[in-house]
């Protein structure tokens, strides 16, 4: 397989450090990380996804920037940034179905399951949500425990519970709620 060059920027956020991976045209990766992960962010990264990557600017990447900002902000979660995600066929199906998870609400692991017509196959759903390389964007943090426990997020378990708040508090209500 002949290696990528791809583009990363770091943003500052209220959940601590993420790095943002593009092609010139797609979103590749979002992670997150601390002081101590920083370090190594890159080389690890470079290994996992075959590419080179460089600081720098692509089209995806001020796309993403500009989104991502919006979405911090509490004004938007419209993002479309085109996504490069290489699972496999069943895990592409479970992370578009994350897509379809309305802002602001949550689904079970046997929710998706069931939405993807496997509906035995929640652990697997939850392994397709482990290797999501796109959190945020694709909102696997969304997805809870069928008892509304908050479980398993590669992020922490307190992004994910920031992420849930911010998400909440974003989704209209009363008069101005979509139908």
């Amino acid at each position: 397989m002949e290696e990528i060059g791809l583009y990363a920027k770091w943003f500052e956020t209220p959940i601590g450090l993420i790095l943002a991976v593009t092609s010139e045209t797609h979103l590749f990766a979002v992670e997150f990380y601390d002081a101590k992960t920083r370090v190594h962010a890159i080389s690890r990264l470079e290994r996992k996804l075959n590419a080179r990557i460089v600081p720098g600017s692509s089209e995806a990447l001020e796309q993403f920037s500009d989104e991502f900002a919006e979405y911090l902000a509490g004004r938007s979660f419209d993002f479309r940034v085109p996504l490069h995600y290489d699972g496999t066929e069943f895990e592409r199906r479970v992370w578009q179905a994350l897509l379809d998870v309305p802002l602001g609400e949550t689904c079970s692991y046997g929710d998706l399951a069931r939405a993807i017509g496997e509906p035995t196959a929640f652990r697997a759903v939850a392994q397709a949500n482990n290797a999501n390389r796109i959190p945020i964007v694709i909102p696997c943090h969304r997805c809870i425990g069928s008892d509304g426990s908050l479980t398993g997020f590669g992020g922490g378990l307190w992004r994910k519970k920031w992420l849930l708040r911010h998400e909440g508090d974003m989704r209209p209500v009363g008069l101005f709620a979509l139908s």
